[in-house]
């Protein structure tokens, strides 16, 4: 040690009572020692104790809290010693398993809560009596704990967390009795495993390889959390938990790519953690074993949904709406996720469901879909065909051209001033920031024109140059072979002198509604945007509505938390009302755009602020909510999730 650090040992630590931290506190301090390189490769996300309780509450501590509050109002008393000792003894039986235990948190809290309770009914069962020895009252022991970590020095820190936890527990019975008892040195030990849990066989946590990889010489068949049957049969754990890796399918490592495709063979673009929901439906078919992951949000949301979800042999017990994260290390992990607790899908049919949302509501349900609402197992796949007799909706031009084509507000004032001849060929140019926030940005359209006319704008004859060039040293080969048309936009998508209803790919989720409006015929749009050419004030009114919003809101993909329209899944999957007062809605859709009209110094990013919509615009949007609803034959007053829920329905007759 250096003098420095002898300081901080002796002189800053050792006088501080420590006694009451958690050691939960290792896995923010583990992650703060990672490079975040590294900890992004490996999707490694320590979780708070916030976070723990949301998965195990829900998931078990719950239900065995008010288990222990239903005995002790038992009021005789040889009836409630039998039924708290019964107690006690499941709290000891249970056993636990998180196949990617990092640092140890969830186990760590999860022994904690166990204790804690336990020490509640040692309290109850042992006022006044003094007790000699500890081995026939404390049931609960880290044993009973197992664990999959690839992280060699993790595994060394969950091992230390849980026997300090185990300290702790057991400084506390002390307290409870009155008396001091000799737990030292500690001998129990929770099984935490090095290895990859993708390929790991749970139920004996052994490596592909078939060795073992326990440490202390414990073999697979001495574990308490399962024994091997005469017949081969295994017995799983009660309850599997934990936070896998988050890493989405691009940012996977070969090795990683490898384990996905032992698990799910062809498919692909899944992310990391659709393993480890595949190896735990696996491993519970035929028990009653009941599991809880944290999860990035994408596996609840858009085509991954149709991708990943018949894998899964399962019921969804409870589900937490998408939520920010929060981590206890000093570089939170900036992520949206879900949490979701599951079963074997035979044992859930008497077990109440639970939806979480994001504002700490907590809505009872029948069926819990993986979308994560109240709705039946319906799946919505991708399709490039409408279902309904719509307009069709594409996306806007693509450039890749290294930003040569595209001018700022001071590059158009510098054209008008040095260069006026190129004006002709400068057009407005709308992207979805453009389009919310009121923005401006132009572009060189120079579809049509002559050769000889680019010629006279020099400064235009450079940026085709610099669009070439870009094109050439591209390093994607589909960009590359544009380098032979640099006057022209990649992709040209767009019906021009045509007015089109336009859609913002990305919108901010904290809107009721997204905005949506009409582009002219003379203003290029970016591929940030839907585009419907040709549609009518009845298609934006049905589209602006509460009904489709609910539709959008319930199985889009996100970027974070935000709103991703696309076209395949939640455009052409929408269903349309069959009978239609088209003149009502047509109505009720100008009277939208119109009041918009009357706020011209407002962007659309003002308007559609939950906090700042005007009055008028409220009014307008409520009175297009009924004539849409209305055109459903809907009462007026439905919730969000029963739109969802109807929509499920007419979705699932309508595509037969």
């Amino acid at each position: 040690f250096t003098d420095e650090i002898v300081d901080v040992l002796c002189n800053h630590c050792a006088p501080f009572n420590w006694s009451d931290i958690s050691p939960t506190i290792f896995g923010a301090v583990f992650e703060s020692t990672l490079n975040p390189d590294t900890r992004r490769r490996g999707g490694m996300h320590y979780t708070s104790v916030q976070n723990i309780h949301k998965v195990i509450d829900p998931l078990f501590m719950d239900d065995l809290n008010a288990e222990y509050q239903s005995i002790v109002e038992t009021r005789r008393a040889s009836t409630l010693r039998q039924q708290l000792i019964d107690f006690q003894q499941k709290l000891g039986s249970l056993t636990f398993l998180d196949p990617a235990c990092g640092s140890g948190n969830f186990l760590t809290e999860t022994y904690l809560s166990l204790r804690r309770l336990e020490n509640k009914v040692i309290s109850t069962l042992n006022k006044g009596e003094k007790v000699i020895g500890f081995d026939d009252f404390i049931y609960v022991k880290i044993s009973q704990f197992y664990g999959i970590e690839i992280n060699d020095f993790a595994v060394t820190v969950a091992k230390t967390a849980l026997w300090i936890a185990e300290s702790q527990m057991m400084e506390e019975t002390e307290r409870i009795l009155g008396m001091n008892l000799n737990f030292l040195p500690l001998k129990t030990n929770a099984y935490i495993v090095e290895g990859n849990a993708l390929r790991t066989d749970w139920a004996t946590l052994q490596t592909d390889k078939g060795a073992s990889p326990l440490v202390n010489n414990q073999e697979p068949n001495l574990f308490s959390g399962f024994t091997t049957q005469t017949d081969g049969t295994v017995h799983h754990y009660d309850y599997i938990i934990g936070n896998p890796p988050f890493v989405g399918f691009t940012f996977m490592s070969a090795e990683q790519k490898k384990d996905m495709q032992s698990i799910f063979h062809s498919v692909k673009n899944l992310d990391l953690v659709c393993a480890w929901y595949k190896k735990a439906s696996d491993l519970i078919q035929g028990t009653d074993t009941k599991c809880a992951f944290v999860s990035t949000n994408s596996i609840t949301q858009g085509e991954i949904v149709s991708r990943f979800w018949s894998f899964l042999n399962i019921d969804i017990l409870f589900a937490y709406r998408t939520f920010v994260w929060e981590s206890e290390s000093a570089d939170k992990a900036h992520v949206h996720c879900v949490i979701i607790g599951f079963c074997n899908k035979n044992e859930s049919t008497d077990i109440e469901k639970v939806i979480y949302t994001p504002d700490n509501g907590k809505v009872p349900a029948k069926h819990i879909n993986p979308y994560l609402i109240d709705a039946p197992d319906i799946i919505i796949e991708s399709r490039n065909k409408a279902l309904c007799d719509i307009p069709n909706m594409t996306s806007g031009n693509k450039f890749a051209d290294g930003g040569n084509l595209i001018l700022s507000i001071e590059d158009y004032e510098d054209f008008a001033k040095n260069e006026p001849q190129a004006l002709p060929f400068i057009k407005p140019l709308l992207g979805a920031a453009e389009f919310i926030n009121g923005k401006h940005r132009y572009c060189l359209w120079l579809k049509d024109v002559e050769p000889n006319e680019l010629r006279k704008c020099p400064k235009v004859m450079e940026r085709i140059r610099k669009c070439k060039e870009a094109r050439e040293n591209s390093i994607a080969e589909g960009i590359r072979k544009f380098a032979a048309t640099p006057t022209l936009f990649a992709q040209i998508t767009q019906p021009l002198h045509c007015t089109c209803l336009i859609i913002p790919q990305v919108s901010s989720e904290r809107r009721k509604y997204v905005p949506i409006g009409y582009l002219d015929g003379e203003t290029i749009c970016t591929d940030k945007l839907r585009i419907v050419p040709n549609a009518t004030l009845y298609h934006f009114g049905v589209l602006t509505s509460r009904v489709h919003m609910a539709w959008m809101r319930a199985i889009c993909m996100r970027m974070k938390s935000d709103y991703s329209y696309s076209r395949d899944i939640v455009y052409n999957n929408f269903v349309w009302p069959a009978v239609v007062d088209v003149a009502k809605i047509e109505q009720t859709a100008q009277k939208i755009l119109d009041v918009r009209a009357n706020h011209p110094n407002s962007t659309l990013a003002d308007l559609y602020d939950e906090l700042l919509m005007p009055a008028d615009l409220s009014k307008a949007h409520r009175a297009n909510d009924e004539a849409v609803l209305a055109a459903y034959g809907w009462p007026k007053n439905l919730s969000e999730e029963e739109i969802v829920a109807r929509l499920f329905e007419l979705y699932e007759k309508l595509r037969g």
